[in-house]
């Protein structure tokens, strides 16, 4: 596998290792079993666990999961906020002092650090909602109270939903690798129009019309136009970070915002689009910006894409000559 984990806590993954994709199949195997015991959709509680494994990278008020599953439920919620006991595994005491914490694997003890017990309490406090979206939104949100959470996992669900696996962690670099284009690291620097400003991002310079591509299995999460940005696309992936494409000279045909999408996916092309309003054109070289930015359940914040293009265009490449 090759990896990087850099400050920001992000992790991108090129090929799963071979004890990740067991990984996978364990998790995979909970969900399922869990789908069929509740009729909660396998994909929503994928979806809402890889959120969570998320978090707990970028948080340091989440510990890193002790087994497979990531749902994290504080110990007052677990237990009830006046249980005395706050180690409390008795499922009758706890649901006397009104906490969440159930019995899912039958031993007659409601285990918070239990993957199967944590996991079947989570989708039972989606069942009190329903089973179909628009219900597991409700659930959602009163859960963790913020719809960008919502909307995050949700995208999740779809990505899940539409590939049936759990193993796509593979990334793209944006444009084709046969392509002419040439890129440096530009993070940091500043910007002058538009006000005092940091550039958020790698530029790659190319010629207009070069085709660009999805970097990763990932959902639309905007499209549209950006006085700065241009013509532009965002794409949110399973870890949690957003991709973001500008100064498009246009998009892929019948792309659309809640459309999955998956790595070397054309969704538009170089150009030069931006600063000033719609179909502004030409008041620089055209490139690529490309930016990632992290998501951690309280905030978003941008991080430095060049050292993942690197990564992303050395496997492209060795991909390209086997």
């Amino acid at each position: 596998m090759i990896s990087i984990i850099c400050s920001s806590g992000s992790v991108f993954a090129a090929t799963p290792s071979p004890s990740e994709a067991d990984l996978f199949t364990k998790r995979l195997e909970l969900y399922q079993n869990m789908e069929t015991v509740l009729q909660v959709p396998w994909y929503y509680l994928a979806a809402a666990d890889q959120y969570e494994h998320n978090l707990r990278l970028t948080r340091k008020d989440r510990e890193k999961a002790k087994g497979v599953i990531g749902i994290y439920i504080e110990p007052s919620k677990w237990v009830g906020a006046l249980n005395p006991n706050p180690a409390d595994v008795k499922p009758l005491s706890i649901s006397l002092f009104g906490g969440i914490g159930l019995d899912g694997d039958g031993d007659g003890r409601a285990d918070i650090n239990s993957d199967v017990d944590r996991l079947y309490t989570f989708a039972n406090y989606l069942l009190n909602y329903g089973t179909d979206e628009e219900n597991i939104r409700i659930g959602l949100w009163n859960y963790y109270k913020r719809d960008k959470a919502v909307g995050i996992i949700i995208g999740n669900a779809r990505i899940y939903k539409t590939f049936g696996t759990l193993d796509l962690q593979e990334k793209a670099f944006p444009l084709p690798i046969g392509s002419h284009y040439t890129y440096r690291s530009t993070w940091g620097s500043a910007r002058g129009w538009g006000g005092r400003r940091i550039h958020e991002g790698t530029d790659v310079f190319a010629s207009y019309g070069v085709p660009v591509r999805s970097t990763c299995y990932g959902i639309i999460e905007m499209k549209g136009w950006n006085k700065y940005g241009g013509w532009r696309i965002g794409i949110r992936d399973l870890n949690n970070n957003y991709h973001y494409f500008a100064h498009l000279n246009g998009f892929a045909n019948d792309l659309k915002v809640g459309q999955v999408v998956k790595p070397a996916q054309i969704i538009g092309s170089v150009g030069s689009t931006g600063y000033g309003p719609p179909g502004t054109s030409g008041k620089f070289p055209p490139h690529l910006h490309f930016g990632l930015y992290k998501d951690n359940g309280i905030t978003e914040w941008s991080f430095d894409p060049y050292p993942y293009l690197r990564i992303w265009e050395r496997n492209d490449k060795l991909e390209r000559k086997n």
